[in-house]
C-alpha cells in the first residue's frame, strides 16, 4: 500500500487518511463561523462529506483481512465523498461564506487526496 508493506497495521497509518483528517479538521473549524441558518445545512453537509473520507477508509481498512474487495468498495465511497465535499466548497464560495484562498486551498487537497484514493484503490487489485 503506502509506506513500507507490512507497517500498516491501521487506517490511520494511510498517508491519504492522514491528509483528509487534517482537511476535514480545517473544513470543520472554518465553517463553525457560517451563518447560524448554515450550520444545519451547508456547513453541516461539508462536515458529514469531508469526515466521510476517513470512516470509510477506517471501515473498509478493518474489513480487507476479509475481503480486497470489500476495501476497494469503501475506497470508492470515500472517492464519492470526496467529491461530494468539493462540490460544497463550490457553494461555500459562491455564497460568499469562505475566501478565494480556503476555496483554492482546499480544492487542491481534495483534488490529490482523490488521486491518492485512485492509487491506493489500484494498488489493491
Amino acid at each position: 500500500m503506502e509506506r513500507e508493506a507490512g507497517y500498516i497495521k491501521r487506517a490511520k497509518d494511510l498517508d491519504v487518511y492522514r491528509h483528509a483528517y487534517g482537511v476535514s479538521l480545517d473544513v470543520h473549524k472554518a465553517t463553525l463561523v457560517f451563518p447560524k441558518m448554515e450550520q444545519y445545512a451547508l456547513a453541516d453537509q461539508m462536515w458529514r462529506s469531508s469526515k466521510a473520507i476517513c470512516a470509510n477508509l477506517a471501515e473498509g481498512f478493518a474489513k480487507q483481512t476479509h475481503s480486497r474487495p470489500e476495501f476497494a468498495r469503501f475506497i470508492s465511497m470515500a472517492m464519492g465523498s470526496c467529491s461530494e465535499v468539493e462540490t460544497w466548497i463550490s457553494y461555500a464560495f459562491d455564497l460568499g461564506y469562505i475566501t478565494h484562498a480556503q476555496h483554492d486551498e482546499w480544492l487542491q487537497s481534495y483534488v490529490h487526496i482523490y488521486g491518492m484514493l485512485v492509487n491506493l484503490r489500484k494498488k489493491l487489485k
